[in-house]
């Protein structure tokens, strides 16, 4: 099973946080906002990203 994440540009405020615990499906753009690479497999990962978020900015969809 597969997950969509997604990364709320207007709430993101670049913390990096997500990056760091789960590199293979965040990265920090340009922007200084992070920003999904990939759909991922690994949902303990991005569960642990989105949980960690301090403002909210990640969604997880099954796909």
């Amino acid at each position: 099973m597969a997950w969509k994440v997604t990364v709320d540009q207007d709430t993101c405020i670049g913390d990096a946080i997500c990056a760091s615990l789960c590199p293979d499906v965040f990265e920090m753009g340009d922007d200084g906002k992070a920003h999904a690479i990939v759909e991922t497999t690994d949902l303990e990962c991005a569960k642990e990203a989105a949980e960690a978020c301090p403002v909210g900015a990640i969604t997880l969809e099954e796909v």
